[in-house]
C-alpha cells in the first residue's frame, strides 16, 4: 500500500452563523467569523489517496486525472465563491472548515474509487495555523 497526495488551492468567503439564533448569540459563539458581511480564506486542500502501484504505469492513480477530479467536483465549485450561498454540496450546512472537509471528502470519494484507488484523507488548511484532517470516519 502506498499513499500519494495532491495539493490544490482555492479562495472562498463564508460566515459561521445559525439562522435561528440572534446576531448576539451568533457573535457570542462564532465571534468575528459571524460577520454579516462575510469573511474569506485562502484555503489549501491536500487530497491523499492510497492503493497498490499499477505495475504497467507505476502509478496508484494518474495525478493529472486526480487533479481534474478535484477541480471539477471541488475547487471549481469553491474558488472565488461564497460557501454559504454558492456551493451546491454545502447547501443548508454549517460552513465550518470541519464540515467543509467532510463534504469535500464525500464529493471526491466515489470518483477516486472509480479509478481503483481509495480516498485516504482530506487535509484542509483554513489559515497557516488552523487545519482539519478527515479520514472518512
Amino acid at each position: 500500500m502506498i499513499y500519494i497526495t495532491r495539493r490544490e488551492r482555492f479562495s472562498s468567503a463564508h460566515k459561521l452563523f445559525r439562522q435561528e439564533w440572534s446576531n448576539e448569540e451568533n457573535l457570542e459563539v462564532f465571534g468575528k467569523c459571524s460577520n454579516p458581511n462575510w469573511h474569506g480564506h485562502n484555503y489549501e486542500l491536500f487530497v491523499t489517496v492510497k492503493g497498490e502501484i499499477n505495475p504497467e504505469t507505476g502509478f496508484v492513480i494518474d495525478l493529472k486525472v486526480l487533479k481534474q477530479i478535484i477541480l471539477t467536483y471541488v475547487t471549481d465549485k469553491l474558488d472565488h465563491k461564497n460557501v454559504n450561498l454558492d456551493v451546491d454540496f454545502m447547501k443548508d450546512k454549517m460552513a465550518s472548515t470541519e464540515v467543509l472537509a467532510v463534504e469535500i471528502f464525500n464529493q471526491l470519494k466515489p470518483h477516486v474509487e472509480a479509478l481503483g484507488a481509495q480516498l485516504h484523507k482530506i487535509k484542509l488548511c483554513e489559515t497557516e495555523n488552523n487545519y482539519v484532517e478527515y479520514f472518512g470516519e
